[in-house]
């Protein structure tokens, strides 16, 4: 390492340390000293944890070997026994006991360094996962979930996915199932097993009382919401007629199909959204315009309506979109913007490159000036999780949730890009994609 590499080190700040997991002495710097991840991806991160490096760590020129000063200093034992895995004890290897990376059966993160490992099981607890601990869940119903769920007080934000019933990024206390494992995690927030209530009464159908059951589609037609129409793979308040594949509150009067995804169930009567003055309210049966995407709902919709002169109108669809997106090349959030005063010439979409309209919402990144249409922000199935099965569309096999982003195959239906979420047929020789609105024109 040379001395631009090596920013304001000292002999007093240099030590030596013989790691079990490398052959040769690891220098240890006080400083950030190694190469960028944009130069070079692998030596920016530790081997042991793999995340990047930063501040102190314990390096090895010759090998371009790091290990944050943490990770170097951790008092690893042999073997463990884990609340995470109580059927047998894990054995700890410096590196993926498999031929290629392992997958955590905690954090689903795909890694090659340490690991403790369960050769009878072939589970993996990354190293990091493997520093937390966890108690079996006693109060969760059975017949939400048919195996045993176990409470993390604390997992130190390395569970980045989202949660299985509202959809939304995991943070604080969660619970998980170790039974699930990669691709089909199954892994709550706190909130979403202790405050959802197991039978409701909603203002849609004050007739009888819905019940809360994990559901699987029973039909293939293409089923949303009934409030805002969105398609959605977490908690549902649900038929039986619905893709949908999580819990659902469902009511089970004879020719009742009444169907509700959790978000939806949970909104308040009353709304107050940072794009209008007034409180907005919940009103039923309405045919108006949305005044966020001007899509002109259904006479049985469900909106947000300003009751004064403005007659301001939000669709259930627009009144819960978030307020900050995400674009692949844009490293700032873009935000949630409710007009547009540039000149026509200027309303387009940055990743699509078509024509954006003057009144409608759009995610906007005033940093780099980049401007997205909702769908090109969020996707077409922005609460459906990617690797769902599909089953009873007009083609012969299952379809898969996909998102697509390098590269990107025509629709067999409309022939435009599938750059996003998409169908996609997985079975060998098939070259199936289509998106999922075309999907339900398909004719054979």
């Amino acid at each position: 390492m040379d001395k631009s590499e090596c920013e304001s080190r000292t002999e007093e700040e240099t030590m030596e340390l013989q790691h079990f997991s490398h052959p040769h002495p690891l220098v240890f710097f006080k400083y950030q000293t190694v190469a960028s991840k944009e130069v070079d991806p692998e030596a920016a991160r530790c081997f042991g944890c793999e995340n990047p490096l930063e501040d102190r760590c314990y390096g090895c020129n010759q090998c371009k070997f790091y290990l944050h000063k943490g990770c170097a200093e951790l008092e690893l034992v042999p073997q463990i026994q884990h609340s995470f895995h109580p059927q047998h004890p894990l054995t700890f290897f410096p590196q993926s006991p498999y031929l290629g990376e392992y997958v955590c059966g905690l954090c689903g993160g795909i890694f090659w360094g340490f690991v403790y490992h369960c050769d009878s099981c072939l589970f993996d607890l990354h190293i990091n996962c493997a520093l937390l601990q966890s108690s079996i869940a006693t109060n969760f119903p059975n017949s939400l979930h048919h195996h045993p769920l176990h409470f993390i007080q604390n997992h130190n934000e390395e569970v980045e996915r989202d949660c299985s019933g509202c959809q939304k990024p995991l943070s604080g206390p969660i619970y998980h199932c170790f039974d699930c494992s990669y691709p089909t995690f199954f892994t709550l927030h706190k909130k979403c097993v202790e405050d959802q209530p197991l039978e409701i009464n909603h203002s849609c159908d004050r007739k009888h009382p819905l019940t809360l059951l994990p559901q699987r589609p029973a039909h293939p037609e293409k089923c949303s919401c009934y409030l805002c129409k969105i398609q959605w793979s977490g908690f549902v308040y649900s038929c039986s007629l619905c893709n949908f594949e999580g819990f659902s509150y469902r009511c089970y009067r004879r020719g009742c199909s009444l169907n509700f995804d959790i978000r939806c169930m949970l909104m308040l009567n009353t709304l107050n959204h940072p794009s209008h003055d007034h409180s907005l309210f919940l009103e039923h049966n309405r045919q108006r315009d949305c005044s966020a995407c001007s899509g002109t709902m259904e006479p049985w919709s469900v909106a947000y309506r300003c009751m004064k002169r403005c007659d301001y109108t939000l669709d259930v669809g627009c009144a819960t979109l978030p307020l900050t997106a995400w674009y692949k090349y844009d490293k700032h959030p873009l935000t949630l913007t409710y007009s547009d005063e540039s000149e026509p010439s200027q309303l387009y979409c940055d990743l699509c490159e078509k024509e954006r309209q003057p009144n409608s919402w759009f995610y906007y990144c005033a940093d780099c000036d980049n401007s997205l249409h909702l769908d090109c922000a969020l996707g077409d199935l922005p609460y459906m999780k990617l690797g769902n099965k599909i089953k009873g569309t007009p083609h012969r096999h299952p379809l898969t949730v996909v998102k697509n982003i390098w590269n990107c195959p025509p629709c067999v239906e409309c022939r435009e890009l599938c750059n996003g979420q998409a169908l996609e047929c997985k079975e060998t020789g098939c070259n199936f994609t289509v998106h999922w609105d075309c999907c339900w024109c398909l004719t054979f």
